[in-house]
């Protein structure tokens, strides 16, 4: 057996790889953010690299309190994970990845990290991933014993992975005359202007011009307006009879 005196590429990648950074390569794309690892090209990829690397064997990265961590389950699949301290966060379990260094100097009962002497409760004695890999370099310099084969990894059901189209790529605002009655109708007479018109927004559709609803506001209007007129019209003028 060769001893495992160094780190696997994808370990370091875990390690060394910044995530929860901009991808390069989608720049203006929306939720670009690398929150993935793909353990076949050791590096750290946004959703929207997905389909380059769908079958490669790919580890979410996911926040915990400014930190990343991934999911022990899928940990447990690559490296033995006993003795790091775990949290739950939305019903799963989760590891650290990088170590977390404590400046206040422990004080207390309980275990404390072998790497960054962060404060741990029983019986764990690393708090993250790196700080046991570091620990078993350190003192027992043989990595092999602990590391798993995994030819397969894939990423959770609940991951989103979005679909790009041209229709969303490129997306424009446009405006559309709804067919029906001429909303455009004035009078050289009365000196009428065109009445307001509403305006609906529609999800990735523009705006729709409500064309009928205006025309029959006006109709209505115009009518009011001819009406008050009339009725306000004088009388037939009278001469006053002559003396």
């Amino acid at each position: 057996m060769i001893m495992a005196t160094w780190k696997p590429a994808w370990l370091e990648a875990l390690n060394k790889e910044k995530f929860f950074m901009p991808c390069s390569y989608h720049e203006n794309a929306r939720k670009n953010e690398k929150n993935i690892c793909c353990l076949d090209c050791c590096t750290s990829i946004c959703p929207h690299c997905f389909s380059l690397h769908r079958t490669h064997r790919l580890l979410q990265v996911r926040r915990y309190v400014y930190h990343d961590v991934v999911r022990l389950e899928d940990l447990e699949k690559l490296i033995n994970c006993t003795n790091v301290q775990s949290y739950t966060i939305n019903s799963s379990k989760v590891v650290f990845l990088k170590k977390r260094p404590q400046n206040r100097q422990f004080k207390g009962s309980g275990n404390i990290c072998t790497s960054c002497d962060r404060c741990l409760q029983e019986p764990y004695i690393h708090c993250s991933l790196g700080c046991k890999v570091d620990y078993i370099l350190r003192y027992k310099k043989d990595l092999s014993p602990y590391l798993r084969t995994c030819k397969v990894l894939q990423l959770g059901p609940d991951f989103f992975i979005p679909h790009d189209t041209d229709e969303e790529a490129n997306e424009t605002t446009h405006s559309t005359l709804v067919e029906g009655e001429d909303p455009m109708v004035s009078s050289d007479s009365e000196n009428l202007s065109m009445p307001p018109v509403d305006f609906v927004k529609k999800k990735r559709s523009g705006l729709y011009i409500c064309a009928r609803s205006a025309s029959s506001r006006f109709t209505h209007n115009h009518e009011d307006m001819m009406g008050s007129s009339i009725s306000k019209r004088k009388g037939t003028p009278r001469r006053s009879p002559l003396c």
